[in-house]
């Protein structure tokens, strides 16, 4: 099957399906997405949207909490860009169909606002504690009517088309054709050709044991873009979430908001004692990266295996009332939040690198854009400011949009595209025994490469995903593409990729905290760009 449009939107996260609604007037528009229409990190998000709405705020404070939360690293101009765009692009989520949390004030209905970490103020824009799922159910009812999209459900990318695929293509820019596409459902590989392509595949969070994220998060966008040889950055930054249910580790980790800290919860160890003034003057209001580091000492100093989220001390049928989702689900545990702590953990939750692009959403190859958490736009330096990351998709698929829509025409059609070649048998008995590499890339990346890391470390990750990369290598040589090894193959490069970021940078700082380097360095460089050995090494997958 070939399918030819005017854009390829991969990935139905708030990213992919904003700027597919943003272009639909204006030319044919294909959506690809893993799984069903909703599985996506959008709509597991809870805490809300950051925006400047209230009187009181300001459009300077929360620029400042921004770059005071990126630890020097987040760039000047997209922060200001994402703060500035904010109620803008609130007002247009709203004119699209979502609904989000009012109270009556001062004789009229205002937004409703949280308060989470490394906020100065109440700026968080929520509908209760399931603004994900309420944005996207919006998103996705308006694509659905709309009859110039095409939503392909059950469809993963493989590959990204460039002129290295194209026959008889005589540019000299380095462009992006469409992508090769999988059918999981009938296991065959298509071709989607299309004149400006759109990476909205979300993060990675599955390279980890324990993540909020969903299953389809295996860093397919960021590995693909790095076969193609799209510029990366900052893959050292992954945030782990500090406040994740503790529970048997086969069950998927459930996020705790931050919300609910910014609403009055405490931590506490098993001892009873409330730990985090010990390690941060804002408490359980501190950025992302010092609470989770505090809670990970905590867990080390004493040899437990988790800490309590406690608040009980709140009013009850407040606390009900701001947080039904999270009631009702720790309930499903036998867990009232009420009357008990919660046992929580960091989980492995959101990348703040990925592919380099500038304000408009545009890489280094042409016809390609990347937006939302794929990409890395400089907002979020080296930790993200709680609830950046809705905003950030929503305002740069704007920005996005508003360049691909006037030059979508100028991306003609020269060369030939061929089908994938799907030669090559499966044998069910070698995937047996490549199927565990999995699990023991995830272990690695968790005991070696996750909240404190340093050399040896690194190292000792680095050799061994390597040997795994090459079974996966000889494997996906003679093997039909199935959804299984796709997904390793994407988690084992993206695997890679982080350790290189990570042994690269000298120095302790946001998220990325080595042992060996546990000071911050003024001498690193502003974000650590992959050059082009590094991505030699990613093409040669």
């Amino acid at each position: 099957m070939r399918s030819e449009f005017d854009f390829l939107v991969i990935g139905s996260g708030i990213a992919g399906l904003s700027f597919a609604l943003e272009v639909a007037d204006y030319g044919s528009v294909a959506i690809i997405t893993k799984k069903s229409d909703t599985e996506s990190n959008t709509n597991y998000a809870q805490g809300g949207i950051a925006a400047v709405i209230d009187r009181k705020d300001r459009i300077e404070w929360h620029i400042d909490d921004t770059l005071k939360s990126g630890a020097g690293l987040c760039h000047r101009d997209a922060v200001e860009l994402l703060v500035h765009e904010g109620p803008a692009r609130i007002e247009q989520l709203r004119q699209w169909g979502a609904e989000f949390t009012m109270e009556f004030h001062d004789g009229k209905m205002v937004f409703e606002l949280h308060r989470e970490g490394g906020h100065r103020t109440h700026r968080i824009v929520h509908r209760a504690d399931f603004t994900g799922q309420e944005v996207e159910r919006a998103l996705i009812d308006r694509i659905k009517s709309h009859p110039n999209i095409e939503l392909h459900q059950h469809h993963a990318l493989v590959e990204l088309i460039t002129e290295h695929q194209v026959e008889g293509w005589s540019g000299e820019q380095s462009r992006c054709f469409g992508a090769y596409v999988l059918d999981t459902e009938k296991g065959l590989v298509e071709t989607f050709t299309a004149r400006i392509t759109v990476l909205a595949t979300g993060g990675c969070g599955q390279a980890w044991s324990h993540t909020t994220n969903p299953t389809i998060a295996t860093g397919d966008g960021i590995a693909a873009a790095a076969r193609a040889g799209a510029g990366l950055g900052n893959l050292e930054f992954m945030q782990f979430h500090p406040t994740t249910f503790h529970t048997h580790k086969d069950v998927p980790a459930f996020l705790i908001s931050e919300a609910v800290r910014g609403y009055g919860a405490r931590l506490l160890n098993r001892a009873g004692e409330r730990f985090m003034q010990r390690y941060h003057p804002d408490g359980e209001l501190a950025t992302r990266d010092i609470v989770a580091r505090a809670i990970d000492a905590e867990l080390k100093t004493r040899g437990d295996d988790y800490v309590l989220l406690d608040v009980t001390h709140m009013p009850a049928p407040e606390t009900r009332e701001r947080f039904p989702y999270i009631y009702n689900t720790l309930l499903t545990y036998g867990i009232d939040i009420t009357r008990e702590p919660v046992p929580v953990v960091p989980s492995a939750h959101y990348m703040c690198g990925g592919v380099v692009t500038d304000l408009k959403g545009k890489t280094n190859i042409a016809a390609l854009y990347a937006i939302g958490e794929v990409a890395m736009t400089g907002v979020h330096g080296a930790n993200r400011l709680a609830s950046n990351s809705l905003l950030e998709a929503l305002v740069f698929s704007h920005t996005a949009a508003a360049d691909a829509i006037p030059t979508v025409k100028e991306f003609g059609w020269s060369g030939v595209v061929p089908q994938w070649d799907a030669h090559g048998t499966t044998d069910p008995e070698e995937w047996i025994l490549i199927s565990h590499d999995r699990e023991e890339i995830c272990e690695l990346m968790t005991h070696y490469v996750g909240i404190v890391k340093s050399g040896p470390r690194l190292d000792r990750a680095r050799r061994r995903i390597s040997l795994i990369r090459e079974e996966i290598r000889d494997y996906w040589k003679r093997t039909t593409v199935t959804l299984p090894l796709l997904e390793l193959r994407n988690i084992a490069l993206v695997s890679l990729l982080v350790i290189e970021c990570a042994t690269r940078r000298h120095e302790s700082r946001g998220l990325h905290y080595r042992t060996d380097y546990p000071k911050l360095s003024e001498d690193e460089p502003k974000d650590t760009m992959l050059d082009r050995g590094v991505l030699e090494l990613a093409n040669r997958w």
